[in-house]
């Protein structure tokens, strides 16, 4: 792999590393806010799955294509469908 494509690899990985972070936290402090707690929880599972194989790819400093596929992927979707999805699962679980 060439040089320019690893950087590009790690850079990305780290990217969606540290907004999967992000987003578990924002999700946590919403529910300490009053959010809905129950479809919280269940949208910032898969993200709290990315953070953890992204922190494993950290430490170990060794990095795949298909987790920045796949997180890019994931990203596009959640934010995507997030507002449905959130009332759908409220609405559930009411």
């Amino acid at each position: 792999m060439s040089s320019n494509s690893q950087r590009y690899l790690v850079l990305i990985s780290k990217i969606i590393f540290f907004y999967s972070i992000f987003y578990v936290v924002m999700k946590i402090i919403a529910m300490f806010q009053g959010s809905w707690v129950i479809p919280n929880l269940i949208l910032s599972l898969p993200y709290l799955v990315f953070a953890v194989v992204g922190g494993f790819m950290v430490k170990r400093n060794s990095y795949h294509w298909a987790y920045v596929i796949a997180g890019a992927i994931l990203i596009s979707i959640v934010r995507y469908y997030e507002r449905e999805w959130m009332l759908q699962l409220h609405n559930y679980f009411q």
